[in-house]
């Protein structure tokens, strides 16, 4: 029985199961009708030049035939110049509308495409586009593009397969197939329309037939092809373009000037000196010019080319067109040298790591100090003129434990010295100095001025022509052309030895602005401000109080004046108190001094008497600036009181008060020695108040000196925010952060209690903080009452509790704000435990400012489009210099873009040069050549208004006769007897490509089937190949 049932049971073969040709057809008609490809209506002709200057858009999906896979891409011309009427007449494939019922009344749209007259030579479009004129177009292609359709077998069963799918659809947009290699752009297509349809075919060769390489050969083709038996044949009208190419320019320049052997770069080329960045491109930017002459439409019968003859003469051309070759890579030297420089930020080596091998010790070393070896490696070049030892006599100096190699260093001695001297010119001789600043005194403006003026304010960098723009490009010459990142390690040492030596030494950094450090800048620049301060404070402190010899700071400034304005920035108002006595004293006896070397003398004299560890001045010796002994005197004090203040105000406008800076030596007494009370003699004394007088006191209110708030820069102010939030809520920690931010408050009270003895605090709101003081409505001058505020009477504020605290204790005595040597140090150390990385990283706020003029200086075309790109520049180099952490990848994009406006700069002044103002023969054709340069950056091909009549087609038609002069090699002279016929040298070379466009409407396949529009394209380069682009149709109804 089991036996019987299982000859029983035997396999059904579905014969209705779709095959993959039948899946393959039918996921195209579906990708069809999810894209409202089929059934709408006919579109107009795109208009002259939408195929190149329009959006073009694209959707793509895949598809599979068996085993093979295949991507269906979509491309269509986005249309926004449709009449709305029209506006949907191109159903997006992204919208869900119902699909529209096409019309028969107007012509297809692939039809009308083709016998549009408005695109026959696009400049730049899809080669389908530009072969046939289409505006909307399905592509088929493998989807490895490795992978190729090579068979003759697979091309037939796809063409098929469209064929029936846009047959079951009543789609009217072409579809083509990519066959052969990728590279070769060969097609094969079909469109089928109601009652027509069209094949579309290609062919392809490296060589051109000799009897098709004309136009009469071309319409024996055409013709053949369209196998019209209709008579007579309808006429073909053809549109020809010749090219013709233009590479060796008779008046080109070099791009770059030829190198200066006497330079110190010797024979680089684009450097000069080690203080400008070199710009512009090392090779011609500009690689050829191709001419395009166009013939648009012209009937068969008018023209002829054949062998031994043709009609198309460049000269007669109608139209003629332009279009300019850039060379891919010109070598921007700017691009170039940035993009070096900047990947050093992503090494990690130290200094010491890169240097190793530069030090080498000595046999009989013994207990040499290896941290002094790299200080001695790169002594200042510049400490000669100051005395102290150079790079070349450390080597033969006996007791130095450490012998340098000079072979291994990366810079030599003499390019150091340079190096120095151009970032210190300070330490060159005054007849340098002046001749230079005469000889770079005046600067052209520019149509950028109000750029360059606001550019330090926009980027957060330094300002122009400080020492931070020297030395970030002397680093990036050193980097490129004296020992790479090893030669930028040696610099920056040399540099951080220099700002110690300037520290030690007491000199000012010259190229740094005085003053507080300025918070809009980088914080490189920002610790360059604050060792400036250390050292102006400095001079001034062992100027007053340990009897300073050395150099001052007029004579650090080079300040030009009267004794007494020198000595007025010289003394501060603590050394003038010394000195007061003796000042009266002699005003008194012989009239006032009024030399200031006079003044200097006395206040020496008075401070050689003061002991070098009393913990303060004696009363006898120090007299106070505004006392009053009796009312005779009182006029004759307030004439000296009032020279006096004009002194203090200018040493407290310094921004270095010698209270800020009272010597180490100088102790301050303790608190039990001062008593808050009118026993004790008024010190510190700045001036009298003009309409304020003492409460509870009968005296008018002194303003004392007081110390300065401590100059910080962004990084000691971001450090000093967290240690007052560690600090937290609690009680104990809101005591403590409020007693550290009111220690400045605390020195004003102080001074404030010795300037006025028997004050309160009320006196001292008064002066200090108006607005905390309420006037009656019975107050006066004389007799002033009042109240504090509401905030000033909590019980507890910190601002009684800091008058409680605050004894009184002039400035100079106090505890110093500001230590300078401290902060001196720390900066000192900053600068050199960075890495030539962080170096890097520091100074590229810098690099960028100084790129940006580099890039202004070179501008000066009037070119819109350079224009918007200098001020985008500008803006993205603000953005990126403001971020609160410094980025390389933001800068390697800046940097691009810099890379982008010198190649753009350079290309316009390379057409300059090419097309000079010099080839015009009247004046009033230069702004047409000057629109005409300006349009060849902007667009891909530019037409010449007039044709070869017109000034720039003149001015080219010169160009191509001296290129072909100069190739024939002939002379001017001979060209005299060229009316007679005896020279043969043309004005234009052979055509290099040309391109035929054949069209007609022609019954087809019958005479008696509709008329219907074929087209033929050619295109011939010389040398490399022969295409034909062929769309033929034929009528389905009437065969």
């Amino acid at each position: 029985m089991a036996a019987d049932e299982d000859a029983d049971v035997f396999e059904i073969t579905d014969f209705t199961t779709a095959s993959d040709w039948e899946r393959f057809v039918a996921r195209l008609e579906e990708i069809l009708h999810e894209w409202k490809l089929v059934n709408h209506s006919p579109l107009p002709p795109a208009t002259r030049g939408s195929l190149t200057t329009g959006k073009w858009r694209e959707r793509t999906e895949p598809i599979s035939f068996a085993d093979f896979d295949f991507l269906v891409t979509y491309k269509y011309l986005e249309r926004d110049n449709l009449p709305k009427s029209r506006e949907e007449l191109r159903p997006s494939p992204d919208d869900d509308s119902e699909e529209k019922e096409s019309s028969e009344e107007s012509l297809p749209t692939v039809m009308a495409d083709m016998m549009s007259l408005d695109n026959d030579f696009p400049s730049k479009s899809h080669c389908l586009s530009r072969w046939y004129g289409l505006q909307e177009f399905l592509v088929i292609t493998p989807s490895q593009s490795a992978v190729a359709i090579d068979s003759e077998s697979r091309v037939k069963i796809l063409l098929s397969s469209v064929s029936i799918a846009l047959n079951n659809t009543g789609s009217p947009v072409p579809v083509f197939i990519q066959v052969q290699q990728y590279r070769r752009q060969m097609f094969c297509g079909a469109c089928v329309l109601p009652g027509s349809s069209i094949d579309f075919d290609v062919i392809h060769l490296k060589t051109t037939p000799p009897q098709y390489n004309h136009l009469s050969g071309l319409l024996d083709i055409f013709k053949a092809k369209m196998a019209t038996q209709v008579m007579p044949r309808p006429t073909v009208m053809v549109a020809v373009r010749f090219t013709y190419i233009l590479t060796e320019w008779h008046n080109a320049t070099w791009p770059q000037e030829p190198p200066d052997l006497s330079s110190p770069m010797e024979d680089e080329v684009g450097c000069s000196d080690f203080g400008n960045l070199p710009f512009g491109a090392c090779e011609d930017p500009v690689s050829e010019m191709q001419l395009a002459c166009t013939w648009p439409s012209l009937s068969e019968d008018m023209i002829v080319e054949n062998q031994s003859y043709s009609d198309l003469d460049p000269m007669q051309a109608p139209q003629w067109a332009v279009r300019i070759i850039m060379t891919e890579d010109p070598n921007c030297l700017l691009g170039k040298y940035l993009g070096d420089f900047l990947k050093i930020a992503h090494r990690k080596d130290t200094v010491e790591d890169l240097l190793w091998n530069v030090l080498s010790k000595e046999e009989d070393d013994q207990t040499g100090d290896i941290s002094q070896a790299l200080q001695k490696l790169t002594e200042p070049k510049v400490s000669k003129i100051y005395g102290i030892p150079s790079f070349s006599n450390v080597v033969h100096t006996a007791s130095s434990k450490l012998a340098i190699k000079p072979g291994q260093a990366p810079i030599d001695g003499d390019t150091l010295t340079e190096l120095l001297y151009f970032l210190f010119p300070d330490a060159k001789p005054k007849l340098e100095k002046d001749d230079k600043a005469e000889s770079e005194s005046e600067k052209p403006s520019n149509k950028y001025s109000h750029i360059t003026e606001d550019l330090s304010k926009q980027l957060k960098s330094a300002p122009e022509e400080s020492l931070l723009h020297k030395l970030v490009v002397a680093l990036v010459m050193v980097n490129m052309h004296h020992g790479g990142i090893r030669g930028v390690a040696q610099l920056w040492q040399e540099f951080v030895l220099e700002m110690r030596f300037r520290w030690e030494n007491k000199y000012l950094i010259d190229g740094v602005d005085p003053g507080s450090p300025n918070l809009g800048t980088c914080l490189l620049y920002q610790k360059l401000q604050m060792l400036n301060c250390c050292i102006e404070r400095k001079i001034k402190r062992e100027q007053l109080y340990k009897g300073y010899t050395g150099q001052t700071l007029d004579d650090q400034k080079d300040s030009v004046g009267s004794d007494d304005g020198m000595e007025s920035s010289h003394l501060s108002t603590s050394d003038s108190e010394i000195c007061a006595t003796s000042e009266s004293d002699q005003s008194k006896q012989s009239g006032r001094r009024s030399s200031g070397e006079k003044l200097k003398q006395e206040c020496s004299k008075d401070k050689e008497d003061v002991p070098a560890k009393k913990p303060h001045l004696d009363s006898s010796s120090e007299e106070e600036f505004f006392e009053c002994e009796n009312e005779e005197e009182e006029e004759e004090e307030e004439e000296d009181s009032s020279e006096m203040e004009v002194e203090t105000l200018k040493a407290n406008e310094t921004s270095i008060p010698v209270e800020e800076v009272v010597s180490m030596e100088t102790s301050v007494t303790s608190s039990s020695s001062y008593v808050d009370s009118v026993t004790h003699k008024p010190e510190g004394r700045l001036a009298k108040s003009s309409d304020l007088r003492l409460l509870n006191i009968d005296e008018p209110l002194y303003i004392p000196i007081t110390q300065d708030p401590s100059p910080m820069t962004e990084d000691m102010l971001e450090e000093h925010a967290e240690v007052l939030a560690r600090l937290g809520t609690s009680s104990e920690g809101a005591q403590l952060r409020a007693r550290m931010q009111s220690a400045c408050l605390v020195s004003d009270m102080e001074s404030f209690k010795a300037a006025n003895p028997g004050c309160t605090i009320e006196d001292f709101v008064r002066w200090y903080s108006p607005r905390d003081w309420i006037e009656d409505e019975v107050s006066t001058t004389e007799n002033p009452k009042g109240h504090l505020s509401t905030r000033m009477q909590i019980p507890g504020n910190i601002w009684s509790e800091a008058w409680q605290s605050a004894k009184p204790v002039p400035a100079r005595r106090q505890k110093r704000l500001f230590d300078d040597t401290k902060e001196a140090e720390k900066v000192l150390h900053f600068l050199s435990a960075l890495k030539p990385a962080d170096v890097v990283v520091h100074l590229l706020p810098v690099l960028v400012h100084s790129s940006v003029l580099k890039v202004i200086d070179n501008e000066d075309s009037d070119i819109p489009k350079l224009k918007d790109m200098i001020e985008h520049l500008v803006s993205k180099a603000a953005m990126v210099t403001r971020t609160p952490h410094q980025d390389v990848r933001r800068y390697e994009e800046l940097f691009k873009l810099l890379n982008l406006t010198e190649t753009l700069i350079a290309r316009a002044t390379s057409l300059k040069t090419k097309f000079p103002a010099s080839l015009i023969e009247n004046s009033s054709g230069k702004d047409e050549v000057e629109k005409f340069i300006s349009d060849l950056l902007h667009h891909t091909e530019v037409p010449i208004n007039g044709g070869p009549s017109g000034p720039v087609g003149d001015m080219i038609h010169k160009l191509f006769v001296a290129a072909q002069k100069d190739l024939h090699m002939v002379i001017e002279d001979e060209d005299s007897s060229r009316d007679m016929g005896l020279n043969t040298v043309p004005d234009f070379p052979r055509p290099s490509a040309r391109e035929y466009i054949l069209r007609t409407a022609a019954p087809r396949p019958a005479p008696y089937s509709k008329s219907l529009p074929h087209k033929m394209t050619c295109s011939i380069i010389e040398g490399h190949e022969f295409r034909l682009a062929g769309a033929f149709a034929t009528d389905t109804i009437f065969q």
